[in-house]
C-alpha cells in the first residue's frame, strides 16, 4: 500500500512556517564561535575548490599539448568543477551553508537569508581561500602554471564583451536559482515524500553551466574563483575583462533571488495583499 500524498502538493499550515528574515545588521554574530567556524569552513572549502579545479585545468592543457586527445577534456573540467561543488557543499552545508561563492552569498543576502555582516565576511573568506588555493597550484605546477594561463578566466577570441557578460549572468542565474530551489524549506515541507540531496542538483548546475560557457569565458560564475586565478597569474589578459566576472555573477544572482522570492514564492503578491489588508483597517 502506498502512502497517501496530498493532491497538487498541498500541505497543512502546521507543516511549514516561513523562517524569519535575517537581520540586516547582527553584531551579536561577532561574539559567537559558530560564526568564525563558518568563516573557516568557507575559506578552506574555497581553497580546496580552486586547488582541485585549477590544477585540473593546468593538467589538461599540459597533457593536450602533446596529444590533442590527451587529458580529461572540457567534459572532465566541467566534472571537476561540478563534482567539487557537490563534495564541498555536502561537507560544509551544516556549518556555513556551503556557499563557496560570493555570488551565492550575495543572492542569499538579497533574499534576507544571511545578514550583511555575515555576507561581507563570507565573501572575504572565499576570496582569500581562492587566492591561497591557486597559490598552491602555482607552487606544485610551477613549470606549467604561467605557460598554460594559470587557470585564469578571460574572454575568448571571437566573443564580444556583451556576450561574455550575458553568459556570466545566465550561468550564475542557473546556479543561484538551483541553490534557492534545492534549499527551499517550503519545498522540503511540501514535498517531504521526495528525498532531495541539495548538493547534488547544485553540483550538476555547475557542471552544466561549465559545459555551456567554457568556450566563451572559461566559466566564472564565481567571483572568488576568477579573482584568485587573476591575482596569482597577474597578467594583463587576466585583468582586461575581469569586471565581467564580478558584474555578471552579481546581476545573475540578483535576478535569481528576485525570481525565486517574488515570482515563485509569490513574495510580491503577499506584500501587496498585506498592504491592501492594512489599508482597509
Amino acid at each position: 500500500m502506498t502512502k497517501d500524498v496530498p493532491e497538487h502538493g498541498s500541505y497543512g499550515a502546521k507543516d511549514y512556517h516561513d523562517p524569519p528574515p535575517a537581520p540586516l545588521f547582527d553584531a551579536e554574530e561577532l561574539t559567537k564561535w559558530s560564526f568564525y567556524r563558518a568563516l573557516i569552513a568557507e575559506f578552506i572549502a574555497t581553497l580546496l575548490f580552486l586547488y582541485i579545479t585549477v590544477l585540473t585545468v593546468i593538467g589538461y592543457k599540459s597533457q593536450s599539448l602533446a596529444d590533442e586527445c590527451g587529458g580529461v577534456g572540457i567534459l572532465g573540467i566541467a566534472w571537476a568543477f561540478g563534482g567539487m561543488i557537490f563534495i564541498l557543499v555536502y561537507c560544509t552545508a551544516g556549518i556555513s551553508g556551503g556557499h563557496i561563492n560570493p555570488a551565492v552569498t550575495f543572492g542569499l543576502f538579497l533574499a534576507r537569508k544571511v545578514s550583511l555582516i555575515r555576507a561581507v565576511m563570507y565573501m572575504v573568506a572565499q576570496c582569500l581561500g581562492a587566492i591561497c588555493g591557486v597559490g598552491l597550484v602555482k607552487a606544485f605546477q610551477s613549470s606549467y602554471y604561467k605557460r598554460f594561463g594559470g587557470g585564469a578566466n578571460e574572454l575568448s577570441l571571437g566573443y564580444s564583451t556583451g556576450v561574455g557578460l550575458g553568459a556570466e549572468i545566465i550561468g550564475t542565474f542557473v546556479l543561484v536559482y538551483t541553490v534557492f530551489s534545492a534549499t527551499d524549506p517550503k519545498r522540503s515541507a511540501r514535498d517531504s515524500h521526495v528525498p532531495v540531496l541539495a548538493p547534488l542538483p547544485i553540483g550538476f548546475a555547475v557542471f552544466m553551466v561549465h559545459l555551456a560557457t567554457i568556450p566563451i569565458t572559461g566559466t566564472g560564475i564565481n567571483p572568488a574563483r576568477s579573482l584568485g586565478a587573476a591575482v596569482i597569474y597577474n597578467q594583463d589578459k587576466a585583468w582586461d575583462d575581469h569586471w565581467i566576472f564580478w558584474v555578471g555573477p552579481f546581476i545573475g544572482a540578483a535576478i535569481a533571488a528576485f525570481y525565486h522570492q517574488f515570482i515563485l514564492r509569490a513574495g510580491a503578491a503577499k506584500a501587496l495583499g498585506s498592504f491592501r489588508s492594512s489599508s482597509h483597517v
